[in-house]
């Protein structure tokens, strides 16, 4: 299971990255996107979670309003899974990474390819 959350975006930038993954790895294992409602003037964040597979759904690349922050969190192999679908629908930027034993956690800046 990877963890998805997406920063500042807004409600149809947020659907439009989940809408990619979903495309891209088409199971029963994605949940609906959360918005956390956030106390004062931080940005608001959307959460979902998904399941990747070795196999996935060829998917375009898509539009985005703005760009949009987001951090990937699970296991090694599931988040270059996911990474990767990414990139095949936004230009992808890494910010970041850190590793633990078993998991990793990515931070990236999505935009819409040129």
């Amino acid at each position: 299971m990877v963890t998805v959350t997406l920063s500042g975006p807004s409600e149809d930038d947020a659907t439009t990255v989940f809408g990619v993954l979903r495309t891209a790895f088409p199971t029963d294992g994605a949940t609906d996107a959360v918005a956390e409602d956030q106390q004062g003037d931080r940005p608001l964040v959307w959460t979902a979670h998904f399941e990747p597979t070795r196999e996935r759904t060829q998917v375009e690349p898509a539009s985005l309003g703005a760009p949009v922050t987001a951090t990937v969190q699970g296991g090694y192999v599931e988040v270059d899974q996911l990474c990767a679908a990414l990139g095949a629908a936004f230009e992808v930027q890494e910010e970041g990474a850190a590793s633990g034993d078993q998991e990793k956690e990515v931070g990236l800046r999505l935009r819409a390819k040129k």
